[in-house]
């Protein structure tokens, strides 16, 4: 969060809830690991129900948000608007596009999410899927980053990317996963069929549940054997490889 303006905060146990059953899109809760009682196990359901991360923190880092009674509570309000993943296929489907989506496993920075959805949107890409840990918070300056892109393109939160993977294999939607030693280089890939491009970690690449579930792994060659390219632009180029091959496939 250096150097980005704050999300607007809602402070205490009984706004919060009023603002979950108000419809308020929530983009993260920050809960005292030993918060208690009823009202926090509601938010907590709610929370799950709705796919909202739930960070447990002691209460300095509450003390740090605010000055006021937070009762072990502080959330974050969202800039964007999110979808589920089921809906947003099926949208996708009726409107007879071939799903183009990519899955976010484990990248933290908020600028390379801004930058990874303007790609995305620039190349077809209908939406970008997080799961709601280990996930960068789509501060404004993640907004500023994507141009707008991330008020454009749909964005879906899920539990998990085991789940994510789940819904999307249910929907006829192969997973690729992206590493650097993968064994399918990006122009042997088939991006013409529903596709979904999972992209890793800054620092440690895919999970090794992707690396289980993958229908491929796939790989960006290289010229050289420095291989360390930002996450944002190897996004980019596969997205790049998968729109050239759906314009040709269209003619």
């Amino acid at each position: 969060m250096k150097g980005s303006k704050p999300l607007p905060l809602i402070v205490g146990r009984k706004p919060l809830l009023e603002a979950l059953e108000q419809g308020i899109v929530v983009e993260k809760i920050f809960m005292l690991r030993s918060a208690t009682g009823d009202e926090i196990s509601t938010i907590k359901r709610i929370a799950r129900d709705r796919n909202v991360p739930i960070s447990q923190v002691p209460v300095e880092k509450l003390d740090g948000m605010t000055r006021a009674q937070h009762q072990g509570v502080v959330a974050w309000t969202s800039l964007l608007n999110y979808i589920d993943l089921q809906t947003a296929i099926s949208y996708v489907v009726d409107e007879g596009q071939v799903p183009l989506f990519v899955l976010l496993d484990g990248v933290t920075d908020v600028r390379n999410v801004g930058a990874i959805a303007r790609s995305a949107l620039c190349c077809g890409a209908q939406g970008i899927i997080l799961p709601t840990s280990q996930s960068a918070s789509l501060t404004e300056e993640a907004v500023k980053t994507s141009a707008g892109a991330l008020h454009k393109i749909m964005l879906c939160r899920v539990p998990s990317v085991p789940q994510a993977i789940d819904i999307l294999r249910l929907n006829g939607i192969q997973v690729l996963g992206t590493q650097m030693k993968g064994s399918v280089p990006i122009y042997e890939s088939n991006f013409t069929i529903p596709t979904c491009i999972v992209m890793g970690a800054e620092d440690t690449g895919i999970s090794k549940d992707v690396l289980k579930r993958a229908d491929q792994l796939i790989r960006i060659p290289m010229a050289r054997s420095f291989d360390s390219l930002n996450v944002s632009v190897a996004t980019g180029m596969i997205l790049y490889e998968a729109v050239r091959q759906r314009m040709l496939d269209a003619k």
